[in-house]
């Protein structure tokens, strides 16, 4: 379901789309997955865009294409099997060849919201892949008044320097993780990132079944990715991942994937993780003996 409104100012076109949410969308806690909400932003981004004339083959015929650059999610509240998410978006600035869309995702029925996001877009030539200025007749489309200049962005955080015990992992991109300009989707390089995630605190001795046997569940309450170079069609990649900034019940983990062959920083992740009871969906402290076992992948 899409629908178009018009807010009473501003000059800016705001698009709904109502997501039903499907059982394999979710993860073993139950709640929708990291990656999906990404999906439901990108789905109802294209829809935004197809609202004011520019569509896929508009794009094929112009020979540009927008890419994102930088996702900023956070996390309120967990979509379960069932729930109806409306994604409400809209277009927050233009810049020379960049345009930040803003997202409100709430349960439907209700003013209760479950994410805010912003993502950052970047116009390119297909066929050179270098960025393109945004035509004038684009952002008037789109209804945004050329003279508002872009707002200022708050810088991507940097790391640290990693610690002795960095978890890294590798794989290599498959068919089913590209999308229409043969490039791995921008959501599939969360799954990279959740799967090297997964396998760091196992083996540390934290499987996601121990875990989960002691009442305990770890969420992301924020993403930030920042997307570097596209990943292609058998590129090996190795993930890397780390803590740092241990809290009473939350914790900062720093991610990259990088190219085998040559090196080559594809995207890079920091994400806030808060320690939840499964029961409840509380934080709670996180425990002594979890901290204990994890020394060696923590930056100090």
């Amino acid at each position: 379901m899409t629908e178009q409104i018009n807010p009473p100012s501003g000059g800016q076109t705001i698009l709904e789309r109502a997501f039903r949410v499907r059982a394999y969308e979710c993860d073993p806690y139950g709640h929708v997955n990291h990656a999906n909400y990404l999906r439901y932003m990108q789905e109802s981004a294209f829809d935004a865009s197809a609202a004011v004339g520019y569509d896929f083959e508009r794009y094929r015929q112009l020979g540009q294409q927008w890419l994102i650059r930088e996702t900023d999610i956070t996390y309120l509240r967990p979509l379960v099997y069932g729930d109806t998410v409306i994604v409400r978006t809209w277009v927050g600035d233009f810049r020379r060849v960049r345009s930040r869309r803003l997202y409100e995702l709430r349960l439907a029925g209700s003013d209760e919201p479950v994410a805010t996001a912003t993502t950052e877009w970047v116009y390119l030539d297909m066929t050179t892949l270098r960025p393109a200025t945004i035509p004038p007749e684009m952002i008037a489309a789109f209804r945004h008044p050329d003279t508002v200049p872009g707002e200022r962005r708050e810088p991507f955080p940097e790391a640290p320097p990693p610690p002795p015990g960095i978890f890294r992992t590798r794989r290599r991109v498959e068919w089913r993780d590209l999308d229409q300009v043969q490039h791995v989707n921008n959501a599939n390089y969360l799954v990279y990132i959740e799967e090297c995630n997964v396998a760091a605190a196992a083996a540390f001795g934290w499987s996601m079944g121990r875990i989960m046997e002691r009442g305990m569940g770890i969420v992301a309450r924020r993403y930030r990715i920042e997307y570097r170079e596209p990943a292609l069609m058998d590129d090996e990649l190795e993930v890397t991942s780390f803590l740092a900034d241990i809290r009473r019940a939350t914790a900062v983990r720093h991610n990259e994937v990088r190219r085998v062959s040559d090196g080559a920083l594809l995207a890079r992740a920091y994400s806030l993780w808060v320690f939840v009871e499964l029961a409840t969906g509380r934080p709670i402290r996180i425990p002594a003996d979890f901290m204990a076992t994890f020394g060696p992948n923590v930056a100090t």
